[in-house]
């Protein structure tokens, strides 16, 4: 792809986003190309239909979480430390509205490699007794989907609820 052509279609991508989170996925096209920079044609040239333009946002926001998964993998001293670090950071980094419009858009191979990724530091994490073993990969999946669906709720007081719920039962004494 040329560099021009890769710039309007990182304009359009961005200026997708910024649409689908204010108006979700029924956003006009045209604005969409007007907030881009573009003509209507060159959207259209690039993404032929509403749902290409979406598949490849959700594309794009499957493949940032799978960066930021490997960013706390790295950074972090174990497997539950590294889920919780991410988890934190989708929520904060999350734009609500166009995580809960994307829920449903197909990105099915980038999700696939997202959910195999958590899925070993969720079983890691459990070896490590750090993380209860009856909590799996869907269950922080839906966590995330929680945050992103209801963008009211406070993450600040219930996120860290919630990732204590999951972690190794107290023991009883």
């Amino acid at each position: 792809m040329r560099a021009d052509a890769r710039r309007n279609r990182d304009r359009i991508l961005e200026a997708a986003r910024d649409a689908v989170a204010e108006r979700g996925t029924d956003a006009p096209m045209e604005l969409i190309a007007r907030r881009a920079g573009v003509g209507v044609g060159t959207l259209y040239r690039r993404f032929p239909d509403r749902g290409v333009l979406l598949a490849a946002l959700a594309e794009q926001y499957v493949h940032e979480l799978m960066d930021a998964l490997d960013r706390a993998a790295a950074a972090e001293p174990d497997a539950w430390a590294a889920i919780r670090a991410f988890v934190v950071h989708s929520v904060e980094k999350s734009r609500g509205a166009i995580a809960a419009a994307l829920a449903g858009t197909s990105a099915p191979q980038a999700r696939q490699a997202l959910t195999r990724r958590l899925d070993e530091l969720v079983r890691q994490a459990q070896v490590d007794g750090a993380m209860r073993s009856d909590v799996g990969t869907g269950d922080l999946m839906e966590l995330l989907n929680v945050f992103a669906c209801h963008p009211g709720v406070i993450p600040e007081r219930f996120l860290p609820l919630m990732l204590d719920g999951m972690g190794r039962r107290l023991e009883k004494g």
